[in-house]
């Protein structure tokens, strides 16, 4: 990062004097030498050809009325290139009236000195210009190491939110008859979903882009609260007992509560964690309110809920289990297409039905392994056998 010296600054600054008459060239060159490194110019075009071919002047001395290129088309130039915008410029001409000036000045210029010169004022007026440039690289270059600065933070907060929340959803997943696969599948559901639909005029309002990174973060924790569920319920290989299943219900109130409580705990609100308390809460509601844990029914279910109520339910269909297999993706589409207006939302439906191909690319991407389910496997005999002692 630069570090801002007007002793060094003055010891290595270059001028660049243009001027098309050699009295001129020589009389800057004798004033200036002792102190800057002077380059000179006989015209627009040789001045521009020089920094072209690489000369970096931290400040230009340049003449208006030249032959060829005056210094208007000159300064013109410079202003347009990103790499020459910011050396200042000093009008040093014979043009002495008023709006001349003001031309000159409106074009770009740091300043305006008239002929014939006062050694002292021209002195003066360069050391003040390159200090001015010196503080606004100065400025500039701190601006910029900030800015890379906040962005590697931010990158490095991202990638550790993220890992922590795969952590946390693959704790729960590890005592669940799903795999990790299945956070992974819904994940890349909801935002294919999402996608969809972010220009209907239902869910525009909602689904902006950085919404969508959101539900994408936030979906693997919808079934957080299953950690709270007894190993007996939550890995049983088959059908909950009335009374099972009203406490498999509550894991939905259980993942919303853990958020809630993390949420609490960082003393902060965090968009990603009110979307993933929506999602862990309400993904098994209903769009005709015969779903839980409330009951809500058409648009008082979040919208976040909703995409993940059929990515859920389609993840579930599909997928081989080890108390049944997996049914076809016909099949999964056959059931979600019957559940248009009373299991999900109309539009949901509408929006899966158009990315049917992305979801069976998806689901093959991550599909399980013979590695996963015999892990599975392997947690229901444990069961089983501490029931049995």
């Amino acid at each position: 990062m630069t570090t801002l010296n007007l002793h060094e600054l003055h010891k290595k600054a270059t001028i660049l004097v243009v001027d098309d008459t050699p009295e001129n060239l020589i009389l800057m060159s004798e004033l200036l030498q002792n102190i800057y490194t002077v380059k000179v110019c006989n015209s627009g075009a040789k001045a521009l050809k020089f920094i072209d071919d690489g000369g970096k002047p931290d400040l230009i001395l340049l003449d208006i009325m030249m032959v060829g290129l005056s210094g208007y088309a000159v300064i013109k130039e410079l202003k347009s290139n990103e790499i020459t915008q910011n050396i200042p410029v000093i009008f040093l001409t014979a043009m002495n009236a008023i709006g001349d000036e003001e031309k000159g000045l409106e074009m770009g210029a740091a300043d305006y000195i008239t002929k014939p010169i006062s050694p002292a004022i021209v002195l003066a007026r360069v050391k003040t210009q390159l200090e001015n440039k010196a503080a606004a690289d100065f400025l500039r270059d701190k601006n910029v190491y900030l800015e890379t600065e906040v962005t590697k933070r931010t990158e490095e907060i991202s990638a550790i939110q993220n890992v922590t929340i795969l952590v946390m959803a693959s704790l729960a997943e590890t005592r669940d008859l799903d795999t990790g696969n299945h956070i992974r599948r819904t994940q890349h559901y909801v935002k294919a979903l999402a996608n969809q639909l972010k220009f209907h005029p239902r869910f525009s309002h909602f689904l902006s882009t950085q919404m969508i990174e959101t539900l994408y973060k936030s979906a693997p924790l919808h079934d957080i609260g299953k950690v709270g569920i007894p190993d007996a319920i939550l890995l049983k290989p088959g059908k909950y007992l009335p009374e099972e299943f009203e406490i498999m219900k509550t894991h939905t109130t259980l993942g919303r509560d853990a958020i809630e409580h993390a949420e609490i705990q960082l003393g902060i609100k965090v968009e990603f964690l009110r979307i993933a308390k929506e999602i862990a809460y309400y993904h098994h509601e209903k769009w005709d309110g015969s779903g839980y844990p409330t009951g809500r029914s058409g648009d008082d279910i979040p919208i976040s809920a909703r995409l993940m109520a059929l990515a859920d339910v389609y993840d579930a269909l599909i997928s081989k289990r080890v108390y049944k297999e997996g049914m076809s993706h016909e099949k999964a589409l056959s059931i979600i297409e019957e559940g248009k207006g009373s299991h999900f939302d109309e539009d949901v439906v509408d929006a899966f039905l158009q990315l049917q191909d992305a979801f069976r690319t998806i689901a093959t991407h991550f599909i399980d392994t013979d590695k996963d389910m015999a892990q599975k496997e392997r947690l229901v005999l444990h069961v089983k056998e501490n029931e049995a002692l």
